[in-house]
């Protein structure tokens, strides 16, 4: 049993003055396994006020200061890498698969961050005028549970490849790695107030970030619901915002597409980190000429799937958070059938062999219409919805008929034709084929999916202001 009694403050581990107690849960077999004493708005304005102390410091760093400072955090993760995939496992219970690349990614977006500031332009002349780009100010972030360790990294590493200080609120469902991340951050040796973590609730520890007069910049991964609470609040001060929020992607499969390549491809962005992801692919757009071949094979490739605990190398998908996530995943796969749709594969209820733990039987439907509530909300579990079109254009409107544009997937053989869909959608990435994305590559939404970028000088950017000095 983990008991976590402490936020991280001013360079400390320290008692935070709140005294409410969460309950942690590893999510395969629904047993306790820890608790954390969360913090309060009180415990949030002191973290705020020892970022806003050491900001001044932090803003005269140099880039060759600043490089140094994430090298060591670089190093400070690599070292305890085999802590936090262990926590990872138990406390979120993602497969191997996401495990495997999730620890390292965290250790190499302080590197990533690093290469930026080597590469960036600090200081430019543009006719008469120097144009210094200076830090926004202290930063504020808000982190989500499904992906806990990567989020704190990035951006921890964006503060302090820009020069300035930070506090952040990770989600308290993820109090473990959390703890066991600072502990690693902890010994690069950062100057004291740079980092500062508070667990706690959003509307108590959120909320305050979000509108206290010493924040200048909030960033915040999570729900476009509580991304519209946060732009509301911060409106107030003029905080610079970066929102990543939610997306419902559609993977257009077009009708050249090789399906021996393409059906593994589909299951990868569909089923990825469980369901639990953001930039899942969740609406499969299909030719009716090739819909039963498509149907036909994706029953027996999501048939095929493994589910179960971290533990089983074997598994493909692992299990819903909590029991409260659990439950609202089931019951938009029971609206699915409500709504008409047909049920391919999966449904209800755990897959058979798991009767603990909160599993979730990989679902498709098909026959999906775009208004319908499954092709149109984000389920954030193993969930997908196979719609039909008979055109090109037809695939194109119905993709970016949606409120979200966070990721497009499209698949097929001939890369212009590709990339000549690619240009058409309105999303904020598209991914041809399951290409790897570069580190530098910018990453956000359109539309209801969020505001700004992140990575790269683009998520750099986003940290700083631009000063002329003209003469």
């Amino acid at each position: 049993m983990k008991i976590i009694e402490q936020m991280y403050v001013d360079g400390a581990f320290v008692a935070p003055h709140g005294d409410e107690r969460f309950a942690l849960f590893n999510p395969a077999t629904e047993e306790k396994i820890g608790e954390v004493r969360l913090g309060d708005a009180q415990d949030a304005r002191a973290a705020i006020a020892a970022a806003k102390r050491a900001f001044p410091a932090m803003r005269r760093t140099t880039p060759a200061e600043r490089i140094a400072m994430l090298h060591a955090l670089r190093q400070a993760v690599a070292a305890s890498a085999d802590t936090l995939r262990a926590a990872m496992a138990t406390e979120y219970g993602a497969p191997q698969s996401f495990l495997a690349f999730s620890v390292p990614h965290a250790a190499n977006v302080f590197d990533v961050a690093a290469k930026t500031v080597a590469d960036y332009a600090f200081t430019r002349r543009v006719g008469n005028a120097e144009v210094v780009m200076e830090p926004v100010g202290v930063a504020a972030a808000i982190t989500p549970w499904n992906s806990n360790i990567g989020f704190i990294c990035t951006k921890l590493a964006t503060a302090i490849a820009a020069g300035t200080t930070i506090v952040i609120k990770p989600s308290e469902m993820s109090a473990i790695q959390t703890q066991i991340l600072l502990e690693a951050l902890h010994e690069a040796g950062l100057p004291d107030g740079v980092l500062n973590v508070v667990n706690g609730y959003g509307h108590l520890v959120g909320a305050e970030l979000s509108r206290h007069p010493d924040i200048a910049k909030v960033t915040f991964t999570g729900s476009t619901t509580t991304g519209r609470e946060i732009l509301r609040s911060a409106a107030e001060s003029f905080k610079r915002v970066t929102l990543e929020l939610g997306g419902k992607g559609p993977q257009i499969l077009l009708d050249d597409a090789d399906l021996d390549r393409a059906i593994p491809h589909i299951l990868a962005s569909a089923f990825r980190n469980s369901g639990q992801a953001c930039i899942a692919g969740t609406r499969l757009l299909v030719s009716r000429q090739s819909h039963a071949e498509v149907m036909s094979r994706l029953a027996q490739a999501v048939s095929a799937l493994r589910t179960g605990p971290s533990s089983d190398p074997a598994s493909d998908i692992g299990p819903m958070v909590s029991a409260r996530h659990w439950e609202r995943v089931q019951s938009y796969i029971r609206l699915g059938q409500e709504e008409g749709a047909t049920l391919l594969v999966g449904g209800e209820g755990r897959p058979d062999g798991l009767d603990r733990g909160w599993f979730v039987r990989p679902t498709v439907f098909s026959n999906v219409a775009n208004d319908m509530r499954i092709a149109r909300e984000e389920v954030f579990g193993p969930v997908l919805s196979v719609l039909s079109y008979d055109t090109e254009a037809e695939a194109i409107a119905i993709a970016n008929d949606s409120e979200y544009g966070l990721q497009s997937y499209v698949l097929g053989t001939d890369a212009e034709r590709m990339r000549g869909v690619a240009r058409r959608l309105e999303t904020g990435r598209v991914v041809i084929n399951e290409a790897p994305a570069g580190t530098q590559a910018p990453f956000g939404g359109f539309k209801h999916s969020g505001i700004g970028r992140e990575f790269g000088s683009f998520g750099l950017d986003a940290f700083l202001e631009p000063k002329a000095i003209i003469g």
